[in-house]
């Protein structure tokens, strides 16, 4: 696996481990992350951003956002789930067909 593949990956998950404690400790709201992530993914998706990528590109853009997304659903109180069981739930959203996320 490529180096900064792992980089990314711990990156992401840090990120999530913030945002969960920000939640924990009445900082942030969970619908406040929701609505950061949304407007990351927005700016990403904007002006032409996807015009002549590929939907493997598409979704290697989406999939930090997505991971976070969902990873930001999870109860404060419990665990994150390990990055693997993440990445796990972002492939099982997609719907059938490529770059199309499921209503969720």
């Amino acid at each position: 696996m490529n180096v900064a593949n792992l980089q990314v990956e711990g990156l992401l998950m840090a990120i999530a481990s913030i945002n969960h404690v920000l939640v924990r400790r009445g900082l942030l709201s969970a619908d406040d992350i929701e609505i950061a992530l949304r407007k990351a993914e927005a700016i990403e998706t904007s002006d032409g951003a996807w015009e002549g990528l590929s939907p493997a590109h598409r979704d290697a853009i989406s999939f930090p956002i997505l991971l976070l997304q969902l990873a930001n659903r999870c109860q404060p109180e419990a665990d994150l789930p390990s990055f693997s069981e993440l990445a796990g739930m972002v492939g099982r959203m997609k719907a059938p067909g490529g770059d199309q996320r499921q209503n969720w």
